[in-house]
C-alpha cells in the first residue's frame, strides 16, 4: 500500500475545495458536506488560495476557519489534503514588499494581480512563506485528518529581478569557479561575447543575450534549482513538525519551464493536473488526447517508481481552451479508468463548487452554480466515486514495465535552442511519440525513464534524439547494452555535451558511433510537404512492408561495423540513394538498433512491435486489440491482477479474450468476448 494512504486505505476520490471563497455564506459550506458525501468525496485539497484569508494583514494569522472546517470535514469522514498557500501572495504584501514581485525577461517588474508571479530568490518572500507554514504545521500537522502536504500550486515560472541576477552569478561561479572555464564552455570567443568580470553576466533577454547557447542552457538550469531550493525552504516547517506526512507538487504535463525530475529527492508523491483537448476532433476519435494523457500519466508513475495521485481534471469543461467543450457522456469514467490504469490512486478534480466571480467562474466543478444534484457531472462523479469504493485492493498497485522511452527535459531545453537544423519544429517530442503511439496501442506498458535514471530493469530502451548527451549517460548506455539490453537509438543524438558545445569527432559521440557502428555524415531537414523514402534491404521482422515514408530529419551515415536494414531510395537524381537508414549491431550480450530518420507512424508498429515480440515483453492483456481500444494491467500487493479496458473512439467495439474476466464493479463474467460500448470502459481480473 502507498505510504501517503496509510491514514486512508482507499482510493482518494476528492476535489480542490475553496471555502474561503464562502465564508460568509455558512449555510453553503454546511451544504457542501453533504453533497460531497453524496458524490462519494473522500478528501479535498484545501487552502491552496487561502493565504489572505489566514493572514489578512501581516503577522495577524487567522487559522481557525479553517481548522474549523478541517474538523468538520473529519467528522463526516473527509481527509485533507492540505495545501500551502505560496502560488498567491496577497495583495498587502505585494504592496508593502514589492521586491516580491517578478521581473520579466525585458526588465519590467510585474504589477500586483495573478498568481504564480512571485520571486523564488527573494529572502522576504521565503521568510514569509516559511512563517506562514510553520503557523499550518503547528496546527495542524500531528492532524489525523490531513493526509498530505500540497505544496503551493502548479510550480512555476522564473524571476529576472536584481536578486535572481545575482543569485545567477554566485551560481555560475559555484559551478564553474572561474570565468575561463565559464567562457570556454559558453564559446564566448564567438561575436566577441567574452567575459570579463562576473557582473556582466545577465540572464537572457529578448533585449540582450540570446545566442549563447550554454547560458540559455544554464539559465533554466538554474531557474529549477532556485525553485528546488525555494521548494526546500517551504516544506523545512512542515517536516520539522511531521518529517512523517508526506509532500506532493501537482506538475503540468509536459510543461518545459523547469525540470521536475529536479524536484523529485524533495517529494514522497508525484501528482500531476490532467486537461487534454478532448472533443477537438470531427470524428469522435479520442484516442490522441488519450495517448498524450497517458504518456504524462507514465511519466508521473516512472519518477518515484510508484503510483501517482491525478490532483486535477475537470469534471465536465475547463474555461481557458480556445474552446471549452464539456465531457460527453460517460467520459468522465472512462478518462477516470485510463488514469487508474496508467498507476494512478486517485481521481480528484478541480473544482468542488464553482467560484461565483472571477477568472475561474466558468470552470467545470462538482458542484455548479444551481447547486443541484440531478445535474449530469455531479451523477457522474458520484458513478466515479462508487466506482473507487470498491477498488481499495488496488492501491498501491504497481504497473509492470519492461520498455522505456527516454525523455529528458535538459535535452528538451537544449535541442529546441539550438537554431538548425530545423527551426519549424525540430521534432523530439514528436519522435517519442512516433516511439510510444504502437506500445501504447498495443497495450505494451512502457515507463519514461531521463537520462539519469537506471536502465538496467529494462529489456528494451528507446532512446529518441539525445542530442545534449552526458559522457556518464554514454557510459550508462553502453553498459547497458553490453549486459543484455536492446537499445534504439535514432537521428540527431549525441551532438553536443552538457555545456551545449559541439563534441569533436565522430557522432554520436562518447562512444555511441562505435556502439551502433555507424558515423554520422551530414543532415537533411524536410520541409513539411517534403519526404524521402526507406527501402528496406534486410527486413527485421516478417510482414514489414517494402518503403516507409521519411520526413522532417534524414539523416546521412556511414555504417561502419553494422548490418544495414534499410537504406534511402528516391526518385530524385540528386538524393543519395543506398544509404544507410536503419542499421543494427550486437555488442556483448545486447543490441543496438540507430535509425537516421523520422519515418511515418507505421514502421514504428511494424518495426517496434515484432521487436517487443522477439524479446519477450509482454502485453498488459495478451489480445489483439481494435483500433482506439487499451488495454492496461496493474499488479496488487497480493498478486491479483487488475485489467483496464477503455474504447477510445464512438464507434462499440469488441475484445476477444485469452481467459475469462471478470467485471469488478458488477460481478459479471466475460467468457471469450468482451464488448465496449462508445467511450466505455471496464476494470476487470481473471474468474
Amino acid at each position: 500500500m502507498a505510504s501517503y494512504l496509510t491514514a486512508l486505505p482507499h482510493m482518494l476520490h476528492g476535489a480542490d475545495y475553496n471555502p474561503e471563497q464562502w465564508l460568509d455564506h455558512p449555510e453553503i459550506l454546511q451544504k457542501d458536506i453533504e453533497l460531497m458525501k453524496l458524490a462519494g468525496i473522500n478528501c479535498v485539497s484545501i487552502g491552496i488560495f487561502a493565504w489572505a484569508a489566514l493572514e489578512p494583514k501581516e503577522h495577524d494569522y487567522r487559522l481557525d476557519w479553517l481548522s474549523e472546517i478541517i474538523d468538520t470535514l473529519y467528522e463526516n469522514g473527509i481527509y485533507s489534503v492540505l495545501a500551502t498557500p505560496s502560488g498567491a501572495k496577497p495583495v498587502w504584501m505585494a504592496h508593502k514588499y514589492p521586491e516580491i514581485r517578478r521581473v520579466n525577461a525585458m526588465r519590467v517588474r510585474d504589477l500586483q494581480g495573478g498568481r504564480h508571479n512571485h520571486c523564488y530568490t527573494s529572502p522576504i518572500y521565503r521568510k514569509k512563506v516559511r512563517q506562514i507554514n510553520t503557523k499550518l504545521a503547528e496546527r495542524f500537522a500531528n492532524h489525523p485528518a490531513v493526509l498530505l502536504w500540497h505544496i503551493s500550486n502548479e510550480i512555476q515560472g522564473e524571476c529576472h529581478c536584481p536578486l535572481c541576477q545575482e543569485a545567477f552569478r554566485q551560481w555560475l561561479k559555484a559551478k564553474y569557479g572561474s570565468l575561463e572555464q565559464l567562457n570556454h564552455a559558453y564559446w564566448t570567443a564567438f561575436w566577441s561575447h567574452t567575459y570579463t568580470d562576473w557582473s556582466q553576466i545577465e540572464s537572457p533577454s529578448p533585449a540582450g543575450e540570446t545566442n549563447i547557447h550554454g547560458l540559455n542552457l544554464d539559465w533554466k538550469r538554474f531557474c529549477t534549482a532556485q525553485t528546488v531550493d525555494f521548494f526546500a525552504n517551504e516544506i523545512a516547517p512542515l517536516k520539522a513538525a511531521n518529517p512523517d506526512l508526506p509532500v506532493t507538487a501537482n506538475f503540468m504535463g509536459f510543461y518545459d519551464g523547469i525540470d521536475y525530475w529536479k524536484l523529485l529527492p524533495l517529494m514522497d508523491v508525484v501528482s500531476w493536473d490532467s486537461y487534454p483537448s478532448f472533443h477537438n476532433t470531427d470524428n469522435g476519435d479520442e484516442s490522441g488526447n488519450a495517448m498524450w494523457n497517458d504518456a504524462y500519466s507514465d511519466i508521473c508513475r516512472t519518477m518515484l517508481g510508484k503510483p501517482y495521485l491525478l490532483m486535477e481534471n475537470t469534471p465536465s469543461q475547463t474555461n481557458w481552451h480556445g474552446v471549452c467543450r464539456p465531457k460527453q457522456p460517460g467520459f468522465l469514467r472512462l478518462s477516470s479508468i485510463a488514469h487508474l490504469a496508467h498507476g494512478a490512486d486517485s481521481i480528484q478534480y478541480f473544482q468542488f463548487r464553482q467560484s461565483r466571480g472571477s477568472c475561474e467562474k466558468f470552470h467545470g466543478a462538482v458542484v455548479s452554480h444551481s447547486g443541484r444534484t440531478d445535474t449530469r457531472t455531479f451523477q457522474e462523479v458520484s458513478g466515479v466515486g462508487k466506482m473507487l469504493a470498491s477498488l481499495d485492493a488496488l492501491c498501491g498497485a504497481r504497473v509492470p514495465s519492461q520498455t522505456a522511452i527516454l525523455y529528458d527535459m535538459e535535452n528538451h531545453w537544449a535541442v529546441n535552442d539550438a537554431k538548425g537544423p530545423r527551426n519549424d519544429d525540430i521534432g523530439d517530442t514528436d519522435l517519442f511519440f512516433r516511439f510510444y503511439r504502437p506500445f501504447w496501442q498495443a497495450g505494451i506498458p512502457v515507463d519514461v525513464v531521463n537520462a539519469d535514471m537506471d536502465f538496467s530493469a529494462y529489456k528494451l530502451l528507446c532512446v529518441p534524439m539525445l542530442y545534449l548527451l552526458r559522457k556518464e549517460t554514454a557510459q550508462r548506455l553502453i553498459a547497458y547494452v553490453k549486459q543484455g539490453g536492446t537499445l534504439i537509438l535514432t537521428c540527431h543524438t549525441g551532438v553536443v555535451d552538457e555545456h551545449d558545445l559541439c563534441y569533436l569527432g565522430d557522432t554520436p559521440a562518447c562512444g555511441l558511433a562505435a556502439l551502433a557502428g555507424v558515423r554520422y555524415l551530414e543532415t537533411d531537414p524536410l520541409y513539411d510537404w517534403q519526404h524521402q523514402t526507406m527501402r528496406l534491404t534486410k527486413p527485421p521482422f516478417e510482414n514489414m512492408a517494402k518503403t516507409y515514408q521519411l520526413n522532417k530529419l534524414c539523416e546521412r551515415i556511414a555504417a561502419e561495423d553494422a548490418k544495414v536494414l534499410a537504406v534511402y531510395d528516391n526518385d530524385n537524381p540528386c538524393e543519395p540513394d543506398g544509404m544507410p537508414v536503419l542499421t543494427c549491431r550486437s555488442e556483448g550480450r545486447g543490441q543496438v538498433y540507430y535509425l537516421a530518420a523520422f519515418a511515418e507512424d507505421k514502421f514504428f508498429a511494424d518495426f517496434l512491435l515484432p521487436l517487443a515480440q522477439s524479446l519477450a515483453i509482454e502485453k498488459a492483456l495478451p489480445a489483439d486489440l481494435p483500433y482506439g481500444v487499451c488495454a492496461n494491467q496493474r499488479i496488487a500487493a497480493d498478486g491479483t491482477a487488475f485489467y483496464f479496458l477503455q474504447n477510445w473512439t464512438r464507434t462499440p467495439q469488441t475484445i476477444m479474450l485469452p481467459f475469462p474476466l471478470q467485471d469488478v464493479e458488477s460481478g459479471r463474467c466475460y467468457q471469450n468476448k468482451l464488448p465496449l460500448p462508445p467511450y466505455g470502459a471496464i476494470i476487470a481480473k481473471p474468474q
